[in-house]
């Protein structure tokens, strides 16, 4: 596993989970874990078994859905581009620093996550003379 540290906000975010899932005293549990109790939200627990990769798929697909999100080739890796994206568009950011928290041997790795390149800004569209 890569160590590193944890950014301040996330840190918050963290913590309001665990607590809201009753899972303060179980630090060393599956962070993102099932849950049963069927439908109704009420009745809804976390339990202690992790989430597997694909329900996690299955509920980020139909999160985007409901967002208006169409993006067929979503998915829970997705969030790392993502990441690696809003570091490197940080004036101040390093390619070194991204592959170490990205955990990669090898910056042409790091690269393939950075879409930066596929952002389109709104100064460059107003750069089409109409």
């Amino acid at each position: 596993y890569l160590e590193m540290p944890c950014h301040h906000n996330l840190e918050l975010y963290l913590k309001e989970y665990m607590n809201a899932g009753g899972m303060e005293d179980d630090p060393k549990g599956p962070l993102f874990r099932r849950l049963n109790g069927g439908r109704r939200l009420e009745t809804q627990a976390l339990t202690r078994s992790r989430l597997h990769r694909t329900e996690a798929l299955l509920m980020i697909k139909r999160r985007a859905k409901q967002a208006g999100i169409e993006n067929p080739g979503m998915c829970n890796h997705s969030f790392r581009g993502t990441g690696i994206t809003a570091y490197l568009s940080n004036p101040e950011a390093k390619l070194e620093h991204a592959q170490t928290m990205a955990g990669h041997a090898d910056p042409k790795t790091t690269r393939l996550y950075d879409r930066r390149s596929e952002v389109l800004s709104l100064d460059e569209v107003e750069r089409i003379g109409i």
